[in-house]
């Protein structure tokens, strides 16, 4: 049954109602945060002017500084771990096979989808059984186990736009496997590493559930500063790093979608 011109006209912009309302429900706070991050009044809720101090007093907090320093140690060297994993994981599954090859294909993409809460408190509980201490060398374990699993998809499926040839003929003109992987192979993966690298650091660097389980004294990420901060109430500082926060954080997953978008049409031209 053919719906008609004025009926369809009518389900468009019911659509597109709906879909603006979608829009002011997720945006709309982070704007009032946004607005209210250049208020002069340290109360959140009482407007007395612009001023952009609270940008400027977060470049001498130390605390928040150090949170900083903290949080992108964690960022860079789980990233940096789970990229040479996540790649080596990810060239294993789709050019190999071996026994029980699904089965750990399924346990390897598990954090994906497990509850954070699950992953925070079971990797809790492994440290606490071997008698680990915490500091930041546990939050970035804690943190490999989920970025390892987000970069090794993302590759994956850079492997399906991928020619398999290209590494075939390589190897039939005399290189090496290792000579073949790193010239040939490699750089084809690299958009994928690199948009798979930046998508998990965002994810680590926003991360407070698991780190917050996993850290030691001393050892505070800058989302764990910003709840312990929250809890007596929100002030404009917070509100000023929280925007900033959101600005890189999209700044940087929009660089990884362009680069994968990038690759994806370099594969097929």
């Amino acid at each position: 049954m053919n719906i008609s011109p004025p009926n369809r006209q009518l389900r468009v912009s019911w659509q597109a109602v709906f879909s603006l309302l979608m829009f002011i429900f997720m945006y709309l706070p982070i704007l009032v945060l946004a607005v209210y991050s250049f208020n002069q009044s340290p109360y959140s809720a009482d407007w007395q002017g612009f001023t952009l101090d609270w940008y400027g007093k977060l470049l001498s907090d130390e605390r928040i500084l150090s949170a900083l320093k903290n949080s992108l140690i964690v960022a860079f060297s789980a990233v940096g771990i789970s990229a040479v994993l996540g790649t080596l994981m990810a060239v294993g599954l789709a050019r190999y096979r071996f026994p029980g090859k699904g089965l750990y294909q399924g346990i390897a993409y598990l954090p994906l989808i497990i509850p954070d809460i699950a992953i925070a408190v079971a990797t809790l509980v492994f440290l606490a059984t071997f008698a680990i201490s915490l500091n930041i060398s546990t939050i970035i374990g804690a943190h490999v186990v989920f970025c390892l699993a987000y970069i090794a998809l993302v590759v994956s499926s850079r492997f399906q736009n991928l020619n398999p040839h290209l590494e075939e003929a390589a190897l039939d003109l005399g290189a090496t496997p290792v000579q073949a992987f790193l010239k040939v192979l490699l750089p084809q993966l690299m958009p994928g590493i690199i948009a798979g690298c930046l998508l998990a650091f965002v994810l680590s660097l926003d991360d407070f559930l698991i780190a917050s389980f996993t850290a030691g004294s001393g050892s505070n990420t800058l989302p764990i500063e910003i709840f312990s901060r929250i809890r007596t109430g929100v002030k404009p500082d917070i509100n000023a790093l929280s925007v900033i926060l959101i600005v890189v954080s999209a700044l940087v997953a929009l660089v990884a979608e362009l680069i994968r978008l990038v690759g994806e049409q370099k594969s097929h031209q």
